[in-house]
């Protein structure tokens, strides 16, 4: 049953915030509504800090995570061991293993998995960079910490492929983790446990 609205701007509003994820139009009312008994000023630093990430951010030209400048804070850090580059699908997943404390080296973001049925091949994914970077010299194990899905089995097994002729160790994050678990959603002592129990890739 459509929904009337007395006044066309929350009407609108409303609709742009049911466009996000999860978010349906009830929810999406309640957090108009929300914005609308609080503080002009409020609102507006809200407005400002999301169109501030939208214009500003960058992705880091050397492993694609998010970032305030060219190179991310990751990447940036000396004490990090760049000889060990960690292969993840997206963000939310770097975020996840830096919250187990329990990795020291730097990342390499994928920006999806291979997927033929959402129609992503490896040309759509951070690959090919991946295999510069390696080729760059310096890097001495990858470690695949992709979700246990078809997909990321699938992603790891191309990867791997592509890595088989470097002169360099390939490990996959230990099976701590469920079948078909998503990584971002898996607890920080199973993944971190993951992490450091890591296993040789098998081709």
């Amino acid at each position: 049953m459509y929904q009337q609205f007395p006044s066309v701007l929350l009407e609108k509003a409303v609709g742009e915030f049911a466009k996000l994820p999860g978010i349906g139009r009830k929810t999406a009312l309640r957090l108009v509504l929300h914005l609308l008994r609080q503080d002009s000023d409020d609102v507006e630093q809200f407005v400002e800090a999301v169109s501030k990430m939208r214009h500003n951010i960058q992705y880091c030209h050397i492993c694609h995570n998010i970032s305030d400048t060219d190179i991310c804070s990751i990447c940036a850090d000396e004490h990090r061991d760049t000889t060990i580059v960690c292969v993840v699908e997206n963000i939310q997943d770097v975020m996840a293993i830096e919250n187990t404390q329990q990795f020291s080296g730097v990342y390499h973001v994928l920006g999806g998995i291979i997927s033929p049925m959402d129609g992503i091949g490896p040309d759509q994914l951070e690959i090919q960079s991946l295999i510069d970077r390696v080729q760059h010299g310096g890097v001495k194990e990858v470690i695949l910490a992709l979700s246990s899905t078809m997909e990321g089995d699938t992603t790891n097994f191309f990867i791997a492929r592509k890595l088989a002729d470097f002169n360099m160790k390939i490990s996959v994050i230990a099976r701590g983790i469920s079948v078909g678990d998503e990584l971002e959603y898996t607890d920080e002592v199973t993944l971190g446990r993951s992490i450091l129990n890591r296993t040789p890739f098998d081709r």
